[in-house]
């Protein structure tokens, strides 16, 4: 799937798009695998990935070309966060007063391109979002609001025990990031562009961390899908075929042991 082509797009080959690199993170590994679960109705599919900015000789090429559209620092057009058309005025006031601002709907075509290669690089090669437009990102007021609505999400879907992965998650990107020093954005697509589009998909989200200083976006994307849509059943059984393969060299393996983890 590759989103519609016009201004304000990456135009490269598939075989020559930038690649951002996937920074190494235990942490991120663990918690992704239990952020793949089967819930009853629907089955959830999160993955948290850390992302270096740093741009290789390739990338700065691509980067420049990006850039013969429009000088690196010249701010572009985003949408407003999807999360203010829920927020009641009295939480608006609230966040102004703070000296937020909750419409903040404007970013230079760097971080756009960093953007758009992350996107890239973690869907890679099952979609393409060389041609994404800069209206199709929103950067998101704050963290707590960021925060509020994936809390709000994921305890609708996991339940009770996403009281203990909750801070855990928090805790971990926090250590590979630095929030309060990050700008948070997110990713929200039309339909004919959302790689979450599928039949069957209940609801998602894609949220960018960038912390400037350090060149490094932790990208955290999930979504949840119907169990009747038959999607992720594959990687499902994947996941058990391996505990089973598993079995013969562990002591006291119970059908418990492991949670149904959808993917790898």
């Amino acid at each position: 799937m590759c989103p519609n082509a016009c201004c304000l797009s990456l135009h490269f080959t598939v075989l020559h798009r930038p690649k951002m690199k996937l920074l190494e993170n235990s942490s991120f590994e663990a918690l992704s695998s239990q952020l793949c679960v089967e819930t009853g109705e629907s089955r959830i599919l999160g993955r948290i990935e850390s992302y270096s900015c740093k741009m290789a000789g390739d990338d700065k090429h691509m980067f420049k070309q990006f850039c013969q559209e429009g000088e690196p620092h010249v701010l572009e057009a985003l949408s407003p966060p999807q999360s203010t058309s829920a927020t009641s005025p009295s939480q608006l006031g609230k966040s102004s007063e703070d000296g937020e601002n909750p419409l903040s709907d404007k970013c230079c075509r760097k971080t756009l391109f960093y953007l758009i290669t992350t996107l890239n690089e973690s869907f890679r090669p099952d979609y393409d979002f060389s041609a994404a437009r800069a209206h199709e990102f929103s950067r998101e007021p704050s963290l707590n609001w960021v925060a509020n609505a994936v809390n709000s999400s994921l305890f609708s879907a996991v339940g009770e025990e996403f009281h203990s992965l909750g801070p855990e998650l928090w805790s971990a990107i926090d250590q590979e990031i630095n929030l309060q020093s990050c700008d948070i954005y997110s990713y929200n697509p039309d339909l004919d562009s959302d790689p979450f589009g599928e039949e069957g998909s209940l609801w998602s989200f894609n949220y960018f961390f960038y912390n400037k200083k350090l060149k490094r976006i932790v990208f955290f994307t999930c979504r949840s899908v119907s169990v009747l849509s038959g999607y992720g059943r594959g990687s499902l059984d994947n996941e058990l075929d391996m505990d089973l393969d598993d079995e013969e060299e562990m002591d006291g393996f119970t059908e418990d042991s492991y949670p149904r983890a959808l993917c790898i």
